[in-house]
Parts: C-alpha cells; sequence; structure tokens
C-alpha cells in the first residue's frame, strides 16, 4: 500500500502533461501560422494599399524590409534563446509581431507601413527560430517528425490559403484587416505560451552561476552586417544597376562588416554566432546544404507563376494552383521520412530527397512547349515530395547532434541559411532570366516588363501575334534557364552533404529516445 499513491499521482501527472504539450504545441502552430501567413496574404492586397498610401516605387520594400528583419534577427533569437530560454524570447517576438500588425493596420503613408513592417519583422525571427528550437524540446527524437510534420502542414495550408483570405479582406473589407486578423490569432497563441509553457530550470540559471552576459556588440555587428549584404542583393539589378556606385558601396561596406563581426565574435565571452556552429562537420554541412534548398526554392516559388500564365495561358488563380500543389506533397513526405532515416541515417535520407529534387528540376526543361497544366503540375507534386524527404531529416538531425544549450543556435543557423539562400537565389535567377530574355529578344528587358507587354498582346493577330509568340518562347527559355541553375544548386547540396557531412550523425540520445 506504501506505493499506491506516489504510483497515482504519477497516473494523474501522465494527462495533464500531456494536456499541457498539447496546449503548448497548438500555440506553436498559431505563432508559426502568424509568420507563415504573412507574406502570402499581404501580396494580394498590394493594389489596394498601393491605391490608398500611395508609394508604388517603393512597395517591394513591404516584402524586402520584413525578409531583411527575419533574417539578420535568427542568429540573435537563437542564442538568446540558448541563454535566458525559448518563453520569453517567444514572447518577446509575438509581442513585436502584434505590435507591428497593430501599427502597420495604422499606416498613414507607405513609408510608415514599410518600417512597422520591420518591426513585424523583428518579432517575425524569433516566430521562425524559437518555434523550432521548441519543437526539438518539446518531443524526443523518435517522435519529433510528429511535431515537424505538423509545422511543415501549417506552412503548408498558408501557402494556399493566404493569397485567398488576404483577396477576400482586401476585396470586401480593408486592407488593413489583413494586419488585425493577427491580434486575435496571437492573443491566443501568447495566452496558450505563457499559461502553459513550463521550461524546467537549467544549469544556466542556477543561482551558483555567474549571470550570462549578452553580447550586443555582436548582435548589432551581426545585425548591420546581414542588413547591408541583404540590402545589396534585393536591390541590386532592381533599384540600381549591380555595378552602380550603391551597389558597390553596399557590398564594401557589407564586408568590411563581415570582417568586423569575425574580429568581435571571437573576443566575445558569449559570442552571438559562435565559432563552433561552423567547425562542426554535421552542421556547417546542413547549413550548407539548405543554404542550397533556398536557392532552388527561388525557381518554383517566383518563376513558375509567370511561366504558368505568360507561356501556358493561365489565368492567376489556376497559376497559383500549379504551384501550390507541391505544398500537398512536401508535410506527407516529411512525415514519413522517418521510416527512412531510421534505416539508412539522416544523410542519406537526405542525399536521395535532393537527388530526386535535382532530377526533377532538371526534367522542367524538357517539357514539351506549350504543353499543359497538369505536367508542370505532377513535376511540383513530385519536387514536394522529394524535398520533404530532404529538408525535415537534416533539421531533426542538426537539432538532435545538440544539447538543449545549443540546440537555439543550431537551429537559427540552418534557418538563417535557408533564409540568406532564399536572397540570394532572387537575385541571381532574377538576373539569370533577364540576361535570357535580353538575348532572346535582342535587346535589354526584364521579366516583369515582358509579361505584362505579352498580356497587353493576347489575342492579336499577324506580325503582332509573332511578336507575342516570341516573347512567349523568351519566358519559356528564361524560365528554363533559372529552373537548370536550381538543378545545379540542388546538385551542390548533394556534393556538401557526400563530401562533407559524416554518414552518421552524433546523435546524443535523450530520455524518451
Amino acid at each position: 500500500m506504501g506505493d499506491a499513491r506516489p504510483v497515482a499521482r504519477e497516473s494523474a501527472r501522465r494527462p495533464a502533461e500531456a494536456h499541457r504539450r498539447g496546449a503548448v504545441v497548438a500555440a506553436l502552430m498559431l505563432a508559426m501560422a502568424l509568420a507563415a501567413l504573412d507574406s502570402t496574404i499581404v501580396a494580394t492586397a498590394v493594389p489596394q494599399i498601393v491605391g490608398d498610401l500611395g508609394g508604388f516605387s517603393v512597395f517591394s520594400w513591404l516584402f524586402s524590409g520584413y525578409l531583411l528583419a527575419v533574417t539578420v534577427t535568427l542568429p540573435v533569437y537563437g542564442k538568446l534563446s540558448d541563454t535566458f530560454g525559448r518563453k520569453p524570447v517567444l514572447v518577446v517576438g509575438a509581442a513585436l509581431f502584434l505590435l507591428g500588425s497593430l501599427l502597420c493596420a495604422l499606416a498613414w503613408n507607405m513609408g510608415a507601413l514599410i518600417a512597422f513592417r520591420v518591426v513585424q519583422g523583428l518579432g517575425g525571427g524569433a516566430l521562425q527560430g524559437t518555434v523550432q528550437t521548441l519543437a526539438a524540446d518539446l518531443y524526443p527524437l523518435r517522435e519529433r517528425p510528429r511535431i515537424q510534420a505538423r509545422l511543415s502542414t501549417v506552412w503548408a495550408v498558408s501557402a494556399v490559403a493566404g493569397p485567398a483570405v488576404g483577396g477576400v479582406l482586401a476585396a470586401y473589407a480593408d486592407w488593413r484587416w489583413i494586419f488585425l486578423v493577427n491580434l486575435p490569432v496571437g492573443a491566443v497563441a501568447l495566452w496558450l505560451i505563457v499559461r502553459h509553457l513550463h521550461e524546467p530550470q537549467r544549469e544556466s540559471a542556477a543561482k551558483d552561476v555567474p549571470r550570462p552576459r549578452i553580447d550586443w556588440a555582436g548582435a548589432l555587428t551581426v545585425f548591420a552586417c546581414g542588413g547591408t549584404l541583404l540590402t545589396a542583393l534585393v536591390q541590386g539589378g532592381v533599384a540600381w544597376p549591380w555595378l552602380s556606385a550603391p551597389s558597390l558601396a553596399l557590398f564594401g561596406a557589407g564586408l568590411a562588416l563581415a570582417a568586423l563581426v569575425v574580429v568581435v565574435e571571437r573576443r566575445a565571452a558569449e559570442p552571438v554566432v559562435p565559432g563552433w556552429v561552423w567547425r562542426r562537420r554535421t552542421i556547417a554541412a546542413v547549413n550548407l546544404a539548405l543554404g542550397a534548398l533556398g536557392l532552388l526554392m527561388v525557381a518554383p516559388t517566383v518563376f513558375l507563376p509567370t511561366y504558368a500564365q505568360a507561356v501556358l495561358g493561365l489565368g492567376p488563380v489556376a497559376a497559383g494552383f500549379v504551384l501550390s500543389v507541391w505544398t500537398l506533397s512536401w508535410p506527407v513526405s516529411a512525415a514519413l521520412s522517418q521510416h527512412v532515416y531510421r534505416r539508412v541515417g539522416f544523410r542519406d535520407t537526405a542525399l536521395l530527397g535532393i537527388g530526386a529534387a535535382a532530377l526533377i528540376l532538371l526534367a522542367f526543361p524538357f517539357l514539351p512547349y506549350p504543353g499543359a497544366a497538369w505536367q508542370p503540375a505532377l513535376l511540383m507534386l513530385l519536387l514536394g515530395a522529394a524535398l520533404g524527404l530532404f529538408q525535415l531529416p537534416l533539421i531533426v538531425g542538426v537539432q538532435s547532434t545538440v544539447g538543449w544549450s545549443e540546440r537555439g543556435t543550431a537551429t537559427a543557423s540552418v534557418l538563417f541559411c535557408r533564409q540568406t539562400g532564399q536572397t540570394v537565389g532572387a537575385a541571381v535567377f532574377g538576373a539569370v532570366a533577364n540576361g535570357v530574355l535580353a538575348a532572346r529578344l535582342g535587346g535589354a528587358g526584364d521579366l516583369d516588363s515582358v509579361t505584362r507587354a505579352l498580356d497587353a498582346r493576347t489575342g492579336e493577330a499577324g506580325a503582332a501575334g509573332t511578336a507575342h509568340e516570341a516573347i512567349r518562347h523568351a519566358v519559356a527559355s528564361a524560365v528554363h534557364a533559372v529552373y537548370l541553375g536550381a538543378a545545379c544548386a540542388a546538385a551542390l547540396a548533394f556534393v556538401v552533404l557526400l563530401c562533407v557531412a559524416p554518414r552518421r550523425f552524433p546523435v546524443l540520445r535523450e530520455p524518451g529516445d
């Protein structure tokens, strides 16, 4: 009888623990939905926003400003979550995101809206990195695919639902509601986090351990370096030519700041970007591989809708569907990837996924011209399955090679590299597409202006119809070149994993594994 009460208490504790963890997972999914919906829901309302506030020449900074803030703050938030815990970082990040959303809804001109979008991005960096880190904290290795698949599903649903919700709100309500709808969702997520997320006390929080110091100098230099270089990449070839004085000045300043980051971080007691992130083969290889993933993702997300409308002749909704089918296969493949990497390991599973992705991307230029919509849609379905098999094992694998005190930094580093890869990809592939167009059409031009001209000439006959067909061929060639570049990025990721990553990741066994 003496053992009955402890057993009864333990039995009663388990349902309560399961309920608490379920509430925290719901909060993480809501927080991730805020970040995932952001870009897609705003994009559909740009005409209404510009019509109300003006500022057409700078509206692209609605996206660039947010992207810059998210990307450059990821390493900072990762280190802060390792130092002070996930909960305070997530609460502060969610509060910043909601404050930015409220200010965006109150914006009186385009400049104010862009500034408030940066505030949103400062919170979005905390949401993206800390949610992924907490997912690994909550679940042991054998259960992590479950939560990661749920988060992947959130991104998939957001990719499909975001444009529809944004369009409805912009058409039947007001564009300001696009930002106001974040408030109740974020408030529920915050309440669940504050109420149900209870992190165990760590050694760093013990009374006999000196209070950790914040590397403010490192944080500021990382922020300045990342912001300068990403601005150069985002605006180069758009706001000014690549070889112009502003572009060269930004790249020069960015490289100087990068050298300063190295100096500052080497001297810091608790660096924001510690050297072990790149000294450990596993993390370095995954960082480079996910940077290549960000690079190749630009091809379908940016250029496929243009291809579907300009070459296949589809409307915006149908073109969006051709792209969105990969969001159906990606989370399913990610959820099933555990059955593969438990047999062959994290690295070989990722090699299988990225190898298949390279072949699928390589197949795109061989599609018949003009072809049918189901052909690129089928390739996108297969590509989503391949990338689900590639990305999730690498993220789970890296998180499983580090302890709690390093997991936030490691997770932030791989997400930072993926985000940076997307920024570099947009700049590089944009230049590739414009170069192919200029060569095919015999003059200067960019993809946006060419597709607008194509829309204007639709239905014309005779000589104008011949010119129309030449433009369609040129757009097809430009997108084919981009997909070849994406296939090269996939091949690069394959080589990096094969040559740099260890065949078996050095997994740390934890309770429950």
